[in-house]
């Protein structure tokens, strides 16, 4: 499995754990992790804190050429926000764990110019599943139904 989408695994585990829904997200500019975060929406009260926001913000300032040799990881498809961000900041590249049980504005990202790359990973598919039959209502909430 690839270093980074573990390490996006391993905040959507810290996320579920803490009792938030299981996403996660690692920023990645030049081979380092710049930034971790995890969906915590439920944790903070949050109306915007999905994981890719969360990993933005610990990431913390930097400039449009890191941005631009910025690859983001995120364990779910990016939602519209997240998507927003991506382009705001022009992260050229974003690798999905799945986007089974969720897709968002994949096509709108890759006609931006995102390069877009959806792993259908096993364990994120599973993770997200068992979130989603267990907590449809939380699960509705935070992506907006």
């Amino acid at each position: 499995m690839d270093e980074y989408l573990s390490a996006a695994i391993d905040e959507a585990r810290l996320g579920l754990r803490a009792g938030g829904i299981p996403i996660g997200s690692v920023l990645v500019i030049d081979g380092r992790i710049a930034g971790r975060g995890h969906n915590q929406r439920v944790q903070k009260g949050s109306a915007i804190l999905h994981a890719e926001m969360d990993c933005l913000e610990s990431a913390g300032r930097y400039t449009a050429t890191d941005y631009q040799r910025a690859v983001l990881y995120s364990t779910l498809s990016p939602c519209d926000m997240c998507s927003g961000a991506i382009l705001l900041y022009g992260i050229p590249r974003v690798v999905v764990g799945e986007n089974r049980t969720f897709k968002g504005p994949e096509d709108y990202l890759r006609a931006r110019g995102v390069t877009l790359e959806v792993l259908d990973d096993p364990s994120c598919v599973q993770m997200m599943q068992e979130f989603i039959a267990a907590n449809p209502a939380l699960w509705d909430e935070d992506i907006g139904v």
